[in-house]
């Protein structure tokens, strides 16, 4: 399984990276992104999947076709290393590992986050999430669905269920700024909170398969959620019910950004879209695009104080805030405080004394 130079159709959508790498695009069903890339690490002792796809038999289908393409198959997984929780990323592992005997390792904050969400009552978080949305300025009829799916002791209909409720629990922990243990491979972990509280990137610290043809930088870098080609990921909030501490994940994700761009990979592996070069520049442009949405954000309480939820619906987004779904809503709010929080520690905004729910104001 030696790969050598980047070529594409080997198989279903597989791309050889070179250098006993590949990347297999796995459907994320009924989702704007298409697919993730699970990346696919050749070790002296055998395939280790980077991340498994979303837990659907399509998706199922797909990953084994392509670990196929590959030379290779699932029983032949050897390890998984999940970049972070999410279920586009964790959501086959516990079919690959069931059917390979593989280990799955993840960072302990969001092997934290699984083991929460597998042993949560879904009724207690649909009453964390209404008196959120609630302290938040949401209006009734958004709140109502919330609280009638409480009231019957279920998570359906339009809250949609909890995801991660079958998600794998990891075997073992990644350790940030450690070479993890592949046989014949320099693989190290880069801790970048801010996506997830345990999202991590994957250096490999070994030449470039194009060094020789003069390509710059230092290895490739599987990013995972947290720096991608074209779009900048979703920053929202380190929800638990039982912590009230105040997180500044957007802060963790700028810190982060700094991280990697010192790097300075010759390339990025992404679990979306596409591979490419140039970090730093990527890095730069995701620092002036939330120093923009922040200062939009500011813009926004310069005038009357807002609700967190009536700057939700001020801010930009991807499509109008009419046209946006009930739980896209929430994320999109989830979103916003993210900022907001980022600003009150900034000391560029800060809540009005007094309001219920709470507004917010310029400083």
């Amino acid at each position: 399984m030696a790969g050598a130079a980047k070529k594409e159709g080997t198989g279903p959508g597989v791309t050889d990276h070179g250098g006993g790498v590949w990347s297999i695009p796995v459907p994320i069903p009924d989702n704007p992104l298409g697919h993730t890339l699970v990346h696919l690490l050749d070790t002296d002792r055998g395939p280790v999947l980077i991340d498994t796809g979303w837990d659907d038999p399509t998706a199922w289908d797909t990953l084994t076709a392509g670990l196929a393409a590959c030379g290779t198959s699932v029983s032949a997984v050897h390890g998984v290393l999940i970049t972070h929780h999410h279920p586009d990323h964790h959501g086959l592992s516990a079919q690959v590992r069931e059917a390979s005997g593989a280990w799955i390792a993840m960072h302990a904050a969001d092997a934290e986050v699984v083991r929460r969400t597998r042993e949560a009552e879904p009724t207690r978080w649909l009453g964390y999430l209404a008196v959120k949305l609630a302290a938040a300025g949401a209006p009734e009829e958004h709140l109502a669905p919330l609280r009638a799916a409480r009231a019957s002791g279920r998570a359906s209909g339009q809250t949609d269920a909890l995801p991660g409720t079958r998600a794998a629990q990891p075997d073992r922990h990644i350790t940030p700024g450690e070479l993890l243990d592949l046989p014949g491979r320099r693989l190290r972990a880069v801790w970048t909170p801010g996506h997830t509280p345990g999202h991590v990137c994957l250096h490999l610290e070994e030449a470039h398969p194009a060094a020789g043809e003069g390509m710059p930088g230092h290895g490739r870098l599987f990013s995972g959620d947290h720096l991608l080609p074209e779009i900048s990921p979703h920053i929202g909030l380190y929800e638990d019910p039982d912590d009230a501490t105040v997180t500044d994940p957007l802060g963790d994700y700028l810190d982060s950004l700094e991280r990697v761009a010192a790097l300075d990979p010759a390339e990025v592996l992404p679990a979306h879209q596409h591979a490419f070069t140039d970090a730093p520049g990527r890095v730069r442009a995701l620092l002036r695009h939330h120093e923009e949405r922040l200062a939009g954000l500011r813009a926004l309480l310069l005038g009357a104080p807002l609700t967190l939820w009536q700057l939700a619906e001020a801010m930009e987004w991807n499509r109008p805030w009419a046209d946006i779904p009930y739980g896209s809503r929430n994320i999109a709010v989830s979103e916003a405080e993210a900022h907001l929080r980022r600003l009150v520690k900034q000391g560029r905004a800060e809540p009005v004394p007094g309001t219920d729910p709470v507004t917010y104001q310029a400083v």
